[in-house]
């Protein structure tokens, strides 16, 4: 996998104290207990809406309520974060949601629960969510030298945040109510925002700040640069390009189907132990990710990403639970390694003043063909045979690995910290895929903060 263990470089004998502190750290715990809200959620909408009176359907409007939001107005939020204060950005965003879902819980705990008003307060999340998004991608490097390593630790907390988030959310349905679930996602919302203000953040890179000007024009001219640096990338817009395929064709029938088959065939719980199978393997591909330091990430992320196949070629193929946990445990693993070299790709070879733009287009790109693919399952389900369809997700998923890793700018992109940087802020060979700028600036040690 071209990867080397983190003792044998100079840099990851230091990695740990490169990548923890007491700013990291409270962004840490800030990612992780939002996280663990946010995996709460799903449990509460369906908990709450079913015992109201309402259906399947209107549970995932509710839900779609907040995906549509936050991907139709993450671009303009990283465009936001590329003109103001990304800390205090994020503060609001989370200040607005601690308060639509102390709402939220307040409608459940009363019993008068309307679906357009549940609607309408997923459309607030979702659009406090574009606005939170995009700051996160040029925290990271702000925070932390080894970007890497806080990548790989940031998921590791997400991950075991999403496997305890449905747990505790179904404890507090059975010993109190939906409502209650709804307080304690406004809580960490506000643990978040908490933490957040605590945050010293050192100054943003030279030059991170430097926007075309007021008004509307230019916004919308700082919203063409964004693109036309996405563009310039050929690595970047490449893996976008090959993830909307991979969602539509893998990812999106994968997590509908998945759950359709097993639990007609082996019952809720057995899915619960492939689901938790599944969160367990992120966990370890999020370790994984702090040992390993490949020098061509996205190769050995393209190639770590081949284990993914494993989840739904083994519910197609009817293999025995426990062979169907190993499979989703390896994908899980897989994926979330693939995660984390694309994430510490896109901060450490975008320069700062266009990272937070770049990274919305990324978030955007990646979403945008999910429901789609989740669309389509249902129909080439019921055409095909849902084993057929999960089948071909993993033969799918081989193709699109193999697809990445042919890619010349994407499988010979070199990590910015295994070569003598460049000049912070130049850009070398954004069209052929070879590395970018230098590492920000900002992320070396400062006594100025930003408050």
């Amino acid at each position: 996998m071209d990867a080397t263990p983190a003792r044998s470089a100079p840099q990851g004998a230091t990695a740990g104290r490169a990548v923890w502190s007491r700013d990291f750290a409270l962004f840490f715990t800030a990612r992780a207990v939002a996280r663990l809200g946010d995996t709460m959620l799903p449990v509460a909408l369906a908990a709450g809406l079913l015992q109201h009176g309402y259906g399947a359907g209107a549970v995932g409007l509710a839900m779609a309520a907040t995906a549509a939001a936050f991907a139709g107005l993450v671009v303009f939020g990283g465009v936001l974060a590329d003109r103001f204060s990304t800390r205090r950005l994020m503060i609001g965003a989370d200040l607005v949601r601690l308060g639509t879902q102390a709402l939220a819980a307040a409608l459940f705990f009363s019993g008068h629960v309307v679906l357009w008003q549940i609607c309408a307060i997923g459309f607030v999340n979702g659009v406090a969510g574009a606005v939170f998004q995009p700051g996160v991608a040029s925290t990271v490097p702000r925070l932390s030298s080894d970007v890497q390593g806080a990548n790989g630790a940031i998921r590791v907390a997400e991950s075991a945040a999403q496997l305890a988030g449905p747990a505790v959310a179904g404890l507090l349905v059975g010993f109190a109510s939906p409502g209650g679930v709804f307080a304690a996602h406004a809580t960490t919302y506000a643990l978040s925002a908490l933490c957040l203000l605590l945050l010293r953040l050192p100054p943003p890179a030279s030059g991170s700040r430097a926007v075309s000007g007021r008004g509307s024009r230019a916004f919308r001219a700082d919203l063409v640069q964004g693109w036309r640096e996405f563009c310039a990338r050929r690595w970047l817009w490449s893996v976008i390009a090959v993830w909307c395929v991979y969602m539509i064709a893998v990812w999106g029938p994968t997590v509908p189907l998945v759950a359709a088959e097993v639990v007609q065939e082996h019952g809720a719980r057995a899915y619960g132990l492939v689901n938790s199978a599944l969160g367990a393997g992120t966990v370890v591909g999020g370790l994984l990710a702090l040992r390993l330091r490949p020098r061509r990430m996205l190769r050995a992320g393209a190639l770590a990403l081949v284990g993914f196949a494993a989840f739904p070629a083994s519910v197609g193929a009817g293999l025995d639970v426990p062979v169907m946990a190993a499979g989703a445990a390896v994908a899980g693993a897989g994926m979330s390694f693939w995660g984390v070299m694309w994430a510490t790709s896109v901060q450490t070879q975008v320069p700062p003043d266009v990272l937070n733009r770049i990274h919305a287009y990324d978030v955007a790109g990646s979403l945008a063909m999910m429901p789609v693919g989740q669309a389509l399952a249902g129909p080439a389900a019921s055409a095909l045979g849902a084993d057929h369809v999960l089948l071909v997700a993993g033969a799918t998923s081989f193709a699109v690995c193999a697809a990445l890793l042919l890619i010349p700018a994407v499988r010979g992109l070199v990590r910015v910290d295994t070569r003598t940087a460049p000049t912070a802020g130049t850009v070398t060979g954004t069209a052929t895929g070879t590395p970018g700028p230098a590492r920000p600036a900002a992320a070396e040690p400062s006594r100025t903060r930003e408050r």
